[in-house]
C-alpha cells in the first residue's frame, strides 16, 4: 500500500458482508441474504485542514430465527485510527469503549459465548493493515453499525488523495458517499474518479464542487446505476473511488490556533531542486529471478531518464558478493546515463543475499564523496536499497546489520528500504530505515511493480530543502511534535503541532529554517492572536476540536515509530505515553481495541461520553496573518524613487532634500544604479495606468518591475507586484509577496516581509528596500506598483552612477531668492547646483518605508523638466534596453 495515501476508506462495510457458515446467494441480493439484509450504507467524510473525521453507517436486519455472526474485514491506511464503533439495536444505541487489547478481546469472547450482540474492533497486526469488525446479530434484531475513524491526510506528489475502496458485493437500496472539505488556505483543485464505472454513468451519480475554502463531493448511485447490466442483480460497484485535491499555496506556511493548540503546515514552492548523490543498492540474488528482476530493471531504466544533470549516482549489486558499477559516484552526464542504462540492462540474478556488505559499501561511497568534496557542497545524499529476501550470507543478524548501518551513516543522510514481495523481514527493513531518518515501502508482486518503484523514486527525486528546522517562541510551547527533518521534498508537506503554554499571548511566531540549493532560507509566519480570535467568532468549523485531535494523532503516531527501535525502560515509557493518549482520545492503535457489548440489564448500560450540542460550536479558522518588522535603515543619508515616479535625494548636511520626476512611456527601462567596481546594477521598468490618458502631460506612470543584479556573484533579482524571482547563475527560486522568508548566502541577504516590503543587503554597506503598493482590486485606473529605497550606500564605489547612483557622492547646492510661485502654497526659488542655475519649487513627497499605507511627508525642492540641470546629461541617457 502506498504510504499515507488513504483517507476515507469505506471499511469492510463496503468490502462485503460475510455471514459465518452460509454461502452468498446472488439471486436474492435485494432480499435477505441467509436471513441478513443490508439495506443502507452511507459514508460521511469531513476534512478540516487535512484532518479527516469519517463516519461509516450501515443498517441491517436479521430475519432468521437464530443469532448470526457477521464479519466485516477491511484494509485500512497504515495511519488511520478508528475512534468509535456503536451499535444501535432496535432503536437503542450502545457505544464502544477503547481498552487495552487483551481486556477488550476477553470481554468480546464472553459476550459472543452468551449469544449477545457484540462488536470488536481490533488492530490486526502491528502494521495497521487490516481492521476487523465482528458482530453477532441476535435473531429478529435490526442493527445499525456506525464506525468512526480519523486520519491526517498527508500530501503526496502535490495532492491530498482520498482513496475509497468500494465493494458492497450486492445492490444496496440506499448507497451514498459524501465528502465535505474545509481548507482555510482555500481549495485550488478538486477531482473525483471511479475505476469501476464509465464516465457517463459516473457523471450522473456524482456531484463535485469547490469554492473558496469549501469543497463537496457526493456519489449516490441509484439501484439501476449499481447493476452490472440492465437485468442483472449483481453490483458493478467494485473498485476504487478516488478524490484528489490541493490547497492554495500563496504562502509557504500556514499556522492555525484553536483552544490552546496549534498546527503549522509548511510546503514552499518555486525553490530550485537541491542536487543529490544517490546510490541504488539492488538485490540480484537468485530469488529475484524472472519477473521481479525484469520489473526492477524496467523501473531503473525509467528512473535514469528522470535523474537530473546536477545529480551524482552509482549502482551497487549484491548477491553472495557485492559489485559496483563505478568505484565512486559519477555525475549524471548524458554519457554516464547512457553507460548506466547498458549496465542496468545487463543485470542478471545470481547467488545469495549479502545485505550488510552492500549497504556499508554504498554508505562508504557517499561519505567519501562528501569528505573529498567531489560532490557540490550544497547537495544531499540518499541511499535506496531494494531487496526481496533476508540476509543469508556474511553478517546476517538483523540487529547487527542495523547497528553497522546506523554507525556508518551517523545521522548524515536517509536510508530508504524497499521490500519486494512478502518473503522478507519487513519489520527489519522498516526499523533500519526509520532509525536512519528514512522509511520503508513494500513493493507488491503485481503487474504494476515497476510503476510502484518509479513512484517511490519520484517522491524523493526533488529535495528542495535540507536540514529543515521549525522554531517557535522559547518557553511558549509544550508537547511539540517532530519539528526537524533532514529533507523537504517537492510535493510533500511538513506538519508540526503543539500546545501553547500561555493561551493569553498576543502573538505567535513560527519560523522554518532550511538549506536550499543556492542559499539558506528562513520562512517566518506570525499570528495575531486577537485577529485569530475575531475570525473564530465569525465562522464555524466542520468539527471544532480538530487541532487538538490532530496533535494527539501526530504524537501517538510518532511515539509508536520511536517505540519500534527502543529497548527496555525507554520502550516501556514510550508505550505508556502512547497508550495513555490512545485511551484519552479514543484511538484504536496497535496497543488498544474497542468493544461494544449489549448489557444484560439496564443497570449495566455504559454511559455515552459524547454529548453533542453541550457547548457552542467552534468557529472557522482563517489563514494566519504574518507580520515582520520592516528594515530600519540609517537615518542619513538615503535616496529613493516612489510613486509617479518621484525621485527624492536627501542631503543630510543641508537637512533638506531635492526631488524630480521622470516622464517616460510605459515599458521604458531606466538605469537607477550602476557601479562598475562592485558589479551592482539596479534598473526599473515603467508601467502606466490601466486606461491610457490622452493627456501626456497629466498621465501617471510608476515602476512596475525592478531588476537588481550582482555581476560578481552572478546573482539577479526580478521584483514585480506579483512575485520575486531569484537567479543564482541558472538556478531559479520564486517567492510571492504572501511569503515571509529570509534568503541568505555569503555576502547576500534577501528578506521578504509579507505584503509589505523586501530588503536586499550586499555585505556590510549596501542595503536596498523595495516597497509593495497594492491598490484596490477593482480600482479602474491604477496598477499595483513598487517603490525603491537606497538606505545604505556606504559600500558603493566612487564610480557609481545612474539616476539615483550619481547622488551617492557628496555634492553641494545653494537655494536663494525664495518667492511666491504660481501656486501660493508652493513657493519658487533659485537653485545653483552642478554649475547650473535652476528655478525650483517647494513641495513634498511621500516616504513609505515605515508606513506603506499613509507614508511620511518629506519636504523637498522640486527640479522641473525631468531633473534637467540636476542630473548628469539628460534623462534619456539613462534609458537601457532591458531589465538586466
Amino acid at each position: 500500500m502506498a504510504l499515507a495515501r488513504w483517507l476515507c476508506l469505506i471499511l469492510a462495510l463496503l468490502s462485503g458482508l460475510a455471514v459465518s457458515g452460509f454461502p452468498r446467494n446472488p439471486s436474492r441480493l435485494l432480499r435477505a441474504v441467509d436471513g441478513i439484509e443490508v439495506y443502507s450504507t452511507k459514508v460521511n467524510c469531513k476534512v478540516t485542514s487535512r484532518f479527516a473525521h469519517n463516519v461509516v453507517t450501515t443498517r441491517a436486519v436479521n430475519h432468521a430465527n437464530t443469532a448470526k455472526e457477521v464479519s466485516f474485514d477491511v484494509e485500512l491506511p497504515k495511519t488511520a485510527f478508528i475512534t468509535n464503533f456503536t451499535l444501535t439495536i432496535d432503536g437503542v444505541t450502545y457505544p464502544g469503549n477503547v481498552k487495552e487489547k487483551e481486556v477488550a478481546k476477553k470481554q468480546y469472547e464472553k459476550a459472543v459465548s452468551q449469544g449477545k450482540t457484540a462488536g470488536l474492533v481490533k488492530a490486526s497486526g502491528r502494521k495497521l493493515e487490516k481492521f476487523t469488525v465482528s458482530v453477532n446479530v441476535a435473531a429478529g434484531s435490526k442493527v445499525t453499525f456506525e464506525l468512526t475513524y480519523e486520519e491526517l491526510l498527508k500530501r503526496h506528489k502535490g495532492k491530498y488523495e482520498m482513496y475509497l475502496k468500494v465493494q458492497p458485493k450486492q445492490l444496496v437500496k440506499h448507497f451514498e458517499i459524501t465528502v465535505d472539505i474545509f481548507e482555510p488556505q482555500g481549495i485550488s483543485t478538486l477531482d473525483a474518479e471511479a475505476s469501476f464505472i464509465t464516465n457517463d454513468l459516473l457523471g450522473s451519480a456524482l456531484t463535485k464542487s469547490f469554492s473558496g475554502k469549501k469543497g463537496h463531493v457526493s456519489f449516490k448511485p441509484s439501484l439501476d446505476q449499481q447493476r452490472s447490466c440492465p437485468t442483472c442483480t449483481d453490483s458493478l460497484l467494485k473498485g476504487d473511488f478516488i478524490i484528489t485535491y490541493d490547497v492554495n499555496r500563496e504562502s509557504p506556511a500556514n499556522v492555525q490556533i484553536v483552544n490552546g493548540y496549534f498546527v503549522h503546515f509548511f510546503a514552499p514552492q518555486g525553490l530550485p531542486v537541491v542536487p543529490k548523490s544517490v546510490v541504488f543498492v539492488i538485490d540480484v540474488s537468485g530469488s529475484m529471478y524472472g519477473r521481479k528482476m525484469e520489473q526492477t530493471k524496467d523501473a531503473l531504466l525509467k528512473i535514469l531518464e528522470d535523474v537530473k544533470q546536477d545529480d551524482y549516482l552509482n549502482f551497487i549489486l549484491f548477491s553472495g558478493d557485492v559489485t559496483t558499477w563505478k568505484d565512486s559516484l559519477v555525475p549524471a552526464t548524458p554519457e554516464n546515463i547512457q553507460e548506466a542504462r547498458k549496465f542496468v540492462m545487463d543485470i542478471h540474478d545470481r547467488g545469495m543475499t549479502n545485505i550488510n556488505d552492500a549497504l556499508l559499501r554504498g554508505i562508504s561511497m557517499l561519505n567519501k564523496a562528501r569528505e573529498e568534496h567531489t560532490v557540490p557542497e550544497r547537495s544531499t545524499s540518499i541511499i535506496i536499497m531494494l531487496t526481496d529476501g533476508d540476509a543469508n550470507v556474511g553478517e546476517s543478524r538483523p540487529e547487527k546489520i542495523q547497528e553497522n548501518v546506523r554507525n556508518a551513516i551517523g545521522g548524515k543522510f536517509p536510508l530508504y528500504n524497499l521490500g519486494f514481495g512478502n518473503n522478507l523481514n519487513y519489520n527489519f527493513l522498516e526499523n533500519m530505515a526509520l532509525e536512519n531518518h528514512g522509511l520503508a515501502r513494500r513493493i507488491y508482486e503485481d503487474s504494476d511493480a515497476s510503476l510502484q518503484l518509479q513512484g517511490f523514486y519520484e517522491e524523493v527525486a526533488n529535495p528542495l530543502l535540507t536540514g529543515v528546522e521549525a522554531e517557535y517562541p522559547q518557553n511558549a510551547i509544550l508537547d511539540l511534535t517532530q519539528n526537524s527533518y533532514q529533507h523537504f521534498y517537492d510535493g510533500s508537506e511538513i506538519v508540526v503541532a503543539g500546545r501553547l503554554a500561555d493561551e493569553d499571548m498576543n502573538s505567535f511566531k513560527a519560523a522554518v529554517k532550511g538549506h536550499g540549493a543556492i542559499n539558506d532560507l528562513t520562512f517566518t509566519e506570525e499570528v495575531d492572536m486577537k485577529e485569530m480570535e475575531k475570525a473564530l467568532q465569525e465562522q464555524d468549523y466542520i468539527f471544532g476540536d480538530y487541532i487538538e485531535r490532530l496533535w494527539a494523532y501526530l504524537t501517538i503516531e510518532q511515539l509508536l515509530e520511536k517505540r519500534k527501535n527502543a529497548w527496555g525502560e525507554e520502550k516501556e515509557n514510550l508505550t505508556a505515553q502512547a497508550l495513555e493518549l490512545s485511551l484519552k482520545y479514543h484511538f484504536v492503535t496497535p496497543l488498544t481495541s474497542m468493544v461494544v457489548t449489549k448489557p444484560e440489564d439496564n443497570e449495566n448500560q455504559t454511559a455515552i461520553a459524547n454529548k453533542p450540542g453541550e457547548g457552542p460550536l467552534d468557529a472557522e479558522v482563517i489563514p494566519s496573518m504574518a507580520y515582520l518588522t520592516s528594515y530600519q535603515g540609517p537615518k542619513t543619508p538615503y535616496y529613493y524613487v516612489d510613486g509617479d515616479p518621484h525621485f527624492i535625494i536627501q542631503i543630510p548636511e543641508k537637512d533638506d532634500a531635492i526631488c524630480f520626476n521622470i516622464d517616460e512611456d510605459p515599458g521604458t527601462v531606466l538605469r537607477l544604479i550602476q557601479d562598475p567596481v562592485t558589479g551592482l546594477t539596479v534598473n526599473g521598468q515603467i508601467i502606466g495606468e490601466k486606461r491610457g490618458s490622452s493627456d501626456s502631460q497629466n498621465r501617471r506612470t510608476y515602476f512596475g518591475k525592478l531588476g537588481i543584479a550582482s555581476a560578481q556573484m552572478d546573482f539577479r533579482i526580478e521584483v514585480t507586484p506579483e512575485n520575486i524571482i531569484l537567479w543564482n547563475g541558472d538556478s531559479l527560486s520564486t517567492f510571492s509577496w504572501l511569503d515571509t522568508v529570509m534568503v541568505t548566502q555569503d555576502g547576500l541577504s534577501v528578506m521578504i516581509n509579507r505584503k509589505k516590503s523586501m530588503v536586499v543587503s550586499f555585505g556590510d554597506g549596501v542595503a536596498f528596500v523595495v516597497v509593495l503598493h497594492q491598490v484596490w482590486k477593482k480600482e479602474p485606473a491604477h496598477h499595483d506598483f513598487l517603490g525603491f529605497y537606497v538606505v545604505d550606500s556606504r559600500g558603493m564605489s566612487a564610480q557609481t552612477h545612474g539616476l539615483l547612483g550619481q547622488f551617492f557622492h557628496p555634492f553641494d547646492f545653494q537655494v536663494s531668492d525664495v518667492h511666491p510661485g504660481s501656486d501660493p502654497t508652493k513657493p519658487d526659488a533659485t537653485m545653483v547646483v552642478k554649475n547650473h542655475q535652476l528655478t525650483v519649487t517647494r513641495g513634498s513627497q511621500k516616504d513609505y518605508r515605515k508606513d506603506i499605507s499613509v507614508g511620511r511627508n518629506v519636504a523637498c525642492w522640486f527640479v522641473h523638466n525631468n531633473g534637467q540641470g540636476l542630473i548628469d546629461g539628460i534623462h534619456r541617457d539613462y534609458i537601457v534596453p532591458s531589465l538586466f
